[in-house]
């Protein structure tokens, strides 16, 4: 066992993106609440766990605003998305329970915003009875617009040493930046820019303990603030250029390793496609804030309309599209057989929004015809929206056929999982570029995190590199697997019916990418193989480890026999590959595979 149950993956990380399930009973476990895993959870995937930085920011705002014993909160980084979230709960329950859902805004204090020459947050909670918290949890899960676990860790030192104040309070603000304050304490842990951060990694430990108080001149001093948590490197000119740089990474304009100084001076031209430049990519706080917000783009632009899920899809983009929005037309097969029912149904009259789908998809990795999927689409206007988070852009090249293509660059651009993130990329030459563009102008926000930013543009400086490494391993593993009479399938784009799809999709030097899944002829055979195989295990994949999970049972756990019908084995394992040496992973998965031998000798 690499990791603990309940520890974070990657170990010793703060800001982790995965959390170890190491045993297929943890995994079973902790979709049913069991205790002896929730209670060991230090960490979560972010969309489905709050982070205890945000749990301790939540504490803090209801102790301030709310009732600790009814109510409690989910929290947000503008009014915009908190009202998202507020109107979302208000629909799911009665009029007069929903005169128990309000909007604090919290907004920088006076003094800060004057004196600030660096970074300032703002802070929106949407505060509810606690009985609404499985509602409100939808949001947080599916919209992916929730704060980061950095900015809430911000957050909360700002709030407790008068920074971030409640907008109705800051007028007052001024008179309590005089009142004796926290001095300086520095981080003691890892994480902030620095290399450290304050908070625990643990849900139910304690706060940390107060500094020594001491006055300040003219009031607290919000650039000191900044420096004492995060170093001199975070301020508001470095997070921007940080962004630019990963914004031309996703254009397609930097096509090598290199530092951010070189990123910055590299000429925007060239790209996915002509004409393409860092001006059409928005960065979002996640993969899936990126779809929703295309989703909810392409509403107002184009109008109120149902959409298309095309391709069994990674679970939270249905339910965007069934929750927000008129619905959707699914076709979980994504075939050939369900294009033409598409065609039928336009060549009768049926008109559509958009339509959404992977390339390739999760967990099965088909690829969907997207050659035919933009005819259609030019015929009967609609558009195309495509996640590329599976392969990645260096791989593929699906700009030309989509109208959007989106992607959580939470995965394989980190690489590192310690960091979330999303991307939205506009085709220059699509139909409803000038109208998309119009669109979110109007409507985008920039609500990702600087510091966040900070980390995703180090992490993603090598992402060339490690790309052609991982396509190698990956070949070379699942080939093996593949080739053992004791694996049932491996789910592959180079072993699919849909390859000649992929591959004309294909860069001249793509691959198929690091992500694969295998099922086994029991479930007991696939029990042995998860349990044995000695790589860290947890949700999320694109790590630069070999990451391994049951897959559908964490996404799908409370609708098994629906992913059934559509041919996902409840018993499917998924596998992630990381940047270990080939040997070391062939004699891993070799050991996992004995595993398996031995059961079915026993007949179990």
């Amino acid at each position: 066992m690499l990791q603990a149950i309940g520890g974070s993956v990657p170990p010793n990380t703060d800001h982790a993106v995965s959390v170890s399930l190491p045993t297929w009973r943890a995994n079973v476990a902790y979709e049913e609440g069991e205790d002896w895993v929730i209670s060991k959870m230090q960490c979560g995937y972010p969309r489905f766990f709050v982070h205890p930085s945000i749990q301790k920011l939540v504490k803090e705002i209801i102790q301030r605003v709310g009732d600790q014993e009814t109510e409690t909160a989910t929290l947000f980084a503008s009014l915009k998305t908190a009202r998202i979230c507020h109107s979302f709960i208000t629909s799911k329950v009665s009029d007069e329970q929903s005169q128990k859902v309000r909007i604090v805004n919290f907004v920088p204090s006076p003094h800060t915003e004057a004196g600030s020459t660096s970074i300032t947050s703002s802070l929106v909670g949407v505060i509810y009875p606690k009985e609404f918290a499985s509602i409100a949890k939808q949001v947080w899960q599916h919209s992916g617009n929730g704060i980061s676990s950095r900015r809430g860790e911000f957050c909360l030192r700002a709030l407790q040493d008068g920074f971030l104040v409640e907008e109705k309070d800051s007028a007052t603000a001024e008179s309590l930046s005089q009142r004796p304050c926290k001095g300086p304490r520095r981080y003691q842990g890892r994480g902030s820019l620095s290399g450290a951060a304050w908070g625990t990694s643990t849900p139910n430990a304690p706060s940390p303990a107060p500094a020594a108080t001491s006055s300040v001149e003219d009031g607290r001093d919000y650039a000191q603030f900044i420096e004492e948590r995060f170093g001199r490197n975070l301020s508001a000119v470095y997070a921007a250029q940080a962004k630019m740089a990963v914004r031309k990474r996703l254009a397609g304009v930097l096509t090598a390793d290199v530092e951010l100084s070189e990123a910055l001076e590299t000429a925007s031209s060239g790209g996915r496609v002509d004409d393409i430049s860092e001006e059409d990519v928005l960065l979002y706080p996640s993969g899936m804030s990126a779809i929703f917000n295309a989703h909810q783009t392409l509403l107002n632009a184009r109008g109120s309309m149902q959409s298309i899920c095309f391709g069994f899809p990674y679970t939270d983009t249905l339910k965007i599209l069934q929750k927000w929005g008129p619905g959707c037309l699914f076709y979980g097969h994504g075939s050939s057989e369900d294009l033409d029912d598409l065609e039928t149904r336009l060549k009768n009259g049926e008109r559509f929004l958009g339509l959404f789908t992977e390339a390739p998809g999760n967990p099965l990795l088909k690829t969907p015809d997207l050659v035919r999927i933009r005819a259609l689409a030019d015929k009967y206007d609609f558009a195309v929206v495509v996640d590329e988070t599976i392969s990645n852009f260096l791989n593929i090249n699906v700009l030309p056929y989509a109208d959007i293509v989106a992607s959580s660059l939470t995965k394989i651009f980190s690489g590192d999982s310690n960091v979330m993130g999303g991307s939205v990329i506009l085709n220059p030459h699509g139909k409803y570029y000038q109208k998309l563009k119009e669109t979110y102008a109007q409507h985008y926000e920039d609500t990702y995190w600087a510091e966040d930013a900070v980390f995703l543009e180090r992490n993603s400086r090598d992402f060339v590199s490690r790309i052609d490494k991982i396509n190698s391993t990956s070949e070379k593993v699942s080939a093996m697997l593949k080739s053992s009479p004791l694996v049932k399938e491996v789910y592959y784009p180079k072993y699919s019916a849909t390859r000649p799809l992929y591959d004309s999709l294909r860069n001249p030097n793509g691959g198929y990418g690091g992500l694969f899944s295998v099922t086994f002829h029991s479930n007991a055979e696939a029990i042995a193989f998860y349990d044995t195989l000695e790589v860290l295990k947890g949700p999320s994949l694109g790590t630069n480890f070999t990451l391994c999970s049951p897959y559908v049972l964490l996404a799908h756990y409370g609708e098994l026999d629906w992913a059934r019908s559509f041919n996902v084995d409840p018993d499917l394992v998924r596998i992630s590959v990381g940047l270990e040496d080939l040997p070391d992973l062939r004699s891993r998965f070799q050991r996992a595979l004995d595993a398996v031998e031995k059961v079915r000798s026993q007949g179990v």
